[in-house]
């Protein structure tokens, strides 16, 4: 067997492995997050049986069940499930800045962003609703199935060193999950945003950043070089640079939560320090509807 092909046959080993992986910690997220009841299972009209409830004042007499009532003196009516027909689609950005870690002992912000996507993807299976990708490889679907392809579909990398949301395929009055370090241009993420919002679809966006993104602990002689390679930038005093690049970062965060708030969408900053449970949660309850 020749070096070449050994190297192929083990990166290819390598990539098979990884979304297996993804996959337990995910799990293993989902199950760490304690939800209670999910939100979406109310009575009304629906084919699921749900439960029997004593007759009330205003209820007509054509909701009786007679079989269950004629077990005792009370007259009960069966409720029946309402499924809200809903549908979440996903985007992570697979361009090269998302694999960017300032420290070895950290998760890359791409690892962050698929594994909180993941385990939101999860819980929300879970709850009785369908979930896949923005674009057209893999339409929203229920069961364990679906999720183990998520979890393939959402280990793939992308060359480029910053990628634009997918935005084709959006259902109408679907959800949406948009996770990214979002350092790209703007533009694209406006464009997919107003997409969206006028196919009456809300969503979440969830930005991955790296501690030393946030807080630009360079002094001295540095290189900048992009995670793909393709840009460089050598600086004598990088902490000069502090303050300008501080400045543009807060009018990105901006920025991004004024997109949000005008076309109904959340915006959060998540910090790969931080605890991955605190991102999940914030992810959900945007999705579910119990953020204001």
């Amino acid at each position: 067997m020749t070096s070449d092909t050994a190297l192929l046959r083990q990166k290819a080993q390598e990539e098979a492995a990884r979304f297996p992986a993804l996959l337990a910690r995910a799990e293993q997220l989902a199950g760490t997050v304690l939800l209670g009841e999910h939100g979406r299972r109310r009575a009304g009209l629906g084919d699921d049986f749900w439960q029997y409830r004593p007759l009330r004042a205003g209820d007509s007499y054509r909701h009786i069940d007679w079989r269950r009532s004629a077990r005792g003196d009370e007259q009960f009516v069966r409720e029946r499930e309402w499924q809200i027909a809903q549908s979440v689609q996903l985007w992570v950005d697979p361009g090269a800045s998302m694999r960017f870690s300032s420290d070895m002992n950290l998760a890359t912000k791409s690892h962050r962003a698929r594994l909180t996507a993941l385990a939101a993807a999860i819980l929300l299976i879970r709850g009785g609703e369908r979930v896949g990708l923005t674009g057209w490889k893999l339409p929203p679907r229920r069961g364990n199935q679906q999720v183990v392809r998520l979890s393939e579909l959402l280990s793939d990398e992308g060359d480029d060193d910053y990628a634009a949301p997918e935005a084709r395929g959006m259902l109408p009055h679907a959800r949406a999950i948009f996770v990214s370090d979002f350092l790209g241009d703007l533009a694209p993420v406006e464009a997919a945003l107003t997409k969206a919002a006028d196919r009456g679809v809300r969503g979440a966006l969830l930005q991955v950043l790296d501690p030393a993104e946030e807080a630009f602990p360079y002094h001295g002689r540095t290189i900048f070089e992009s995670v793909g390679g393709t840009m460089a930038h050598e600086t004598l005093k990088a902490g000069d640079l502090r303050g300008r690049y501080l400045e543009r970062l807060a009018g990105r965060k901006d920025r991004l939560a004024q997109l949000a708030r005008l076309t109904g969408w959340h915006y959060h900053c998540h910090h790969t320090d931080h605890s991955p449970q605190a991102a999940l949660l914030w992810l959900y309850r945007a999705i579910d509807g119990s953020h204001g």
